[in-house]
């Protein structure tokens, strides 16, 4: 978990009309569920709207073992007597900042419990331990976001939560949207990054290959990263893209042949 809260606004390039959304979802205390593959741009685009907004955000990275508790805090032992700790969602209640819940499919049941009363009219946070009803002031908001594509029967949003929030729908860019977030990050000129971005194309449309999800542009920024650092191509495609994307040796040559018929 961590706090960001920054004046700087964290480069993000806008794909439609997500901004205006994010921002009217705001001015209007909705809450906000961002779908989209893993390192599609999701995160980002909360730290980016949270800076534009200059609001402070409260970011959880959710969790198997992640509780209420977790998110709304707890009693600890400080100095030999016992003090209440807000967790980082109450934190964000009583200043009226955002709170991120990353992969909220991930967290434990009870969780979805302690969501509901925000993302309704009453807008309220109950702690059961200190007795409080905390209302959400005007500028609080709610964002949680989740990978449809790793859904099961078992790790689900249920209808009755889905139903209380707005809802984006996230993708890898377009090439050319995505050259230029890759080179923005990483600092590699776009005319090098043309060609990872087109392997990144191919490797999202391969059938056949045992890939739970296509190559990130999060994995093609490390690869530009190290490119830019004067790592060569193949080391920098092997620690960025084939080593992080499968553990199967057929897969990873496969890849490799791949990268073979771009770079070749």
């Amino acid at each position: 978990m961590n706090v960001q809260s920054t004046p700087t606004l964290p480069f993000y390039q806008a794909t439609g009309s997500e901004c205006a959304l994010f921002e009217t979802a705001h001015d209007n205390g909705l809450p906000l569920l961002l779908k989209g593959p893993t390192g599609c741009g999701k995160t980002r685009f909360v730290e980016h709207m949270a800076a534009r907004l200059g609001k402070p955000l409260h970011t959880v990275a959710c969790h198997d073992d992640l509780s209420a508790a977790d998110l709304i805090g707890r009693y600890l032992l400080k100095g030999g007597e016992t003090v209440w700790v807000d967790g980082p969602l109450t934190r964000a209640v009583r200043e009226g900042g955002i709170c991120y819940l990353d992969e909220v499919v991930e967290a434990r049941k009870d969780v979805t419990v302690v969501l509901h009363p925000l993302t309704d009219t009453r807008r309220t946070l109950m702690i059961d331990r200190t007795g409080e009803e905390l209302a959400a002031p005007p500028g609080f908001m709610l964002v949680a976001s989740y990978n449809p594509g790793y859904q099961n029967v078992l790790k689900r949003l249920k209808p009755s939560t889905r139903q209380r929030f707005l809802s984006i729908s996230f993708d890898f860019p377009d090439p050319e949207t995505e050259i230029a977030v890759v080179a923005s990050e990483s600092g590699l000129e776009p005319g090098r990054v043309a060609p990872l971005v087109r392997l990144a194309g191919h490797i999202r449309t391969l059938s056949g290959m045992d890939l739970e999800e296509g190559v990130s542009t999060r994995l093609l920024i490390y690869a530009a990263t190290l490119m830019a650092g004067g790592t060569g191509i193949d080391q920098a495609l092997e620690a960025a893209v084939i080593e992080p994307l499968s553990d199967e040796p057929d897969v990873q040559r496969a890849l490799r042949d791949l990268i073979a018929t771009i770079y070749g």
